[in-house]
């Protein structure tokens, strides 16, 4: 296979894992609280051709000397992008949204591989019904919210109201007019490049840590005891997606011809050397 092919096969399948990261994109752009993640392209290993050998000869010359051939191009990075998307008013006493970037709540996931706590921007709560005595506080999915120490919250009776305090606070107040409070367990993220998307609009720590060279502590920051009052929601708001749709059809398209070129590369390659081949 000739120099050409090579370069458009590996710049094919780079550019499909781009398309596939916009198309999750564009899938998501109603999703509450959902982040995108963009992708940045970088080269492959190229080889540098010394063709003068004499530096005499390229006096002002502003390009570094010789002429370099690649071999194509691969996502270098598919950071996830934090910025805040809007935040729209719904007037349910359930729905929060946090007011600062890089604050995730925890949400318990429980699965075949066990329990683990997940985080997300989802601010959409619902009551579940537990024993006919007692209720819990969950996602959309289900899935229980947690407090500040990685508790389920269940509330000992059927709840009547529900304030939601901007530094995180849930206090609920019963049928039998007692009120229970709970610390939603809220985390702020430092290191968002090292966030895996684990499904369901939810976030995880990657399972490589030790290889990495980091820690939980170095990528999210614990929002306990002072740290709580740096926590900003609002109560009866839900945030959108930051997806940006034309944004998004734009690089579709873009990516859609880069592939089409690359394409039509390997066809070309492949004529001319049936024209090599016909040579008598």
């Amino acid at each position: 296979m000739n120099r050409q092919m090579i370069t458009a096969t590996n710049t094919l399948s780079q550019l499909q894992q781009k398309m596939d990261i916009i198309s999750h994109n564009m899938a998501n752009v109603d999703t509450s609280g959902y982040k995108r993640r963009d992708v940045q392209f970088s080269d492959l290993m190229y080889q540098q051709f010394n063709n003068q050998l004499n530096n005499n000869q390229e006096v002002g010359r502003r390009t570094p000397y010789g002429i370099r051939q690649g071999s194509g191009a691969r996502v270098g990075q598919a950071q996830l992008n934090l910025s805040q998307g809007n935040i729209i008013s719904t007037n349910r006493p359930l729905d929060i949204a946090f007011t600062k970037e890089n604050q995730f709540l925890k949400v318990l996931v429980q699965d075949e591989n066990g329990s683990d706590v997940q985080f997300s921007r989802d601010g959409a709560f619902y009551l579940s019904n537990v024993n006919g005595q007692e209720t819990m506080l969950v996602n959309s999915d289900g899935r229980p919210i947690l407090d500040e120490n990685n508790q389920q919250i269940v509330i000992p009776g059927k709840v009547k109201d529900y304030i939601v305090s901007p530094n995180g606070q849930f206090t609920a107040k019963l049928e039998s007019g007692q009120k229970v409070s709970y610390n939603l367990g809220v985390i702020a993220v430092n290191k968002p490049q090292f966030l895996e998307q684990k499904g369901q609009n939810l976030f995880g720590l990657p399972q490589n840590m030790n290889g990495l060279g980091v820690s939980a502590n170095d990528i999210y920051t614990e929002m306990t005891g002072a740290n709580r009052a740096a926590i900003s929601m609002r109560q009866g708001v839900l945030e959108q997606s930051n997806v940006d749709m034309g944004k998004e059809m734009t690089e579709l398209i873009n990516v859609q011809r880069a592939y089409q070129f690359q394409a039509r590369s390997i066809t070309m390659a492949d004529q001319m050397m049936g024209l090599v081949n016909g040579i008598r």
